[in-house]
């Protein structure tokens, strides 16, 4: 009786240290936050976005206190009305410290549509409406460090919905706008 007193009272203590623990260690997820987008081909609609520059700018805010980021190769594409208009490579692998913001700086080149594509015609419709509406998906590899602890491969999605206007800058009412995220 006594010995079953004695190991469930370790266990609890042991239990204890361990919730402590997780609660002090538990990672959150990155934030991310659209700060610019710009797609100046969309000012001539009937040029289309073939090899036109998309830029964009957005923060990316590790707010854990003891935990960083590790992040590979951030991929980006963009999408138009669920189609793909510029993808690729926009920052290499990095690491993020606790308590960081790092700004992500990102040009694409686009790849579709092209002029008198039906795509295109759409665009020039919704130019003429003053809006147009894109999507920005940022995908990593991530891992989260606890001072040499690293934790397994965590694959990152993040998008951000925006429309830029008719001269191709994104709309007052999406700056700063919070971008999802899920793994």
């Amino acid at each position: 009786m006594c010995v079953c007193s004695v190991l469930l009272f370790f266990l609890f203590i042991a239990g204890i240290i361990v919730f402590i623990l997780w609660l002090s260690l538990r990672p959150h997820r990155p934030r991310f936050h659209l700060s610019s987008f710009s797609v100046p081909a969309v000012a001539q609609p009937s040029a289309g976005l073939l090899n036109s520059p998309i830029s964009f700018n957005v923060t990316d805010r590790n707010s854990n206190r003891k935990i960083g980021i590790y992040y590979d190769v951030v991929y980006g594409s963009v999408y138009y009305r669920d189609q793909v208009v510029a993808s690729g490579p926009v920052l290499n692998p990095f690491f993020q410290p606790p308590k960081n913001t790092t700004l992500v700086i990102g040009d694409l080149t686009g790849t579709a549509p092209a002029a008198g594509d039906a795509l295109a015609a759409q665009m020039s419709g919704d130019v003429a409406s003053g809006r147009v509406e894109f999507r920005l998906e940022l995908k990593s590899v991530i891992r989260f460090q606890v001072k040499t602890w690293d934790t397994h491969h965590h694959t990152l999605h993040v998008e951000c919905d925006m429309a830029v206007g008719s001269d191709g800058n994104l709309l007052a009412s999406y700056g700063n706008e919070k971008c999802s995220i899920y793994f």
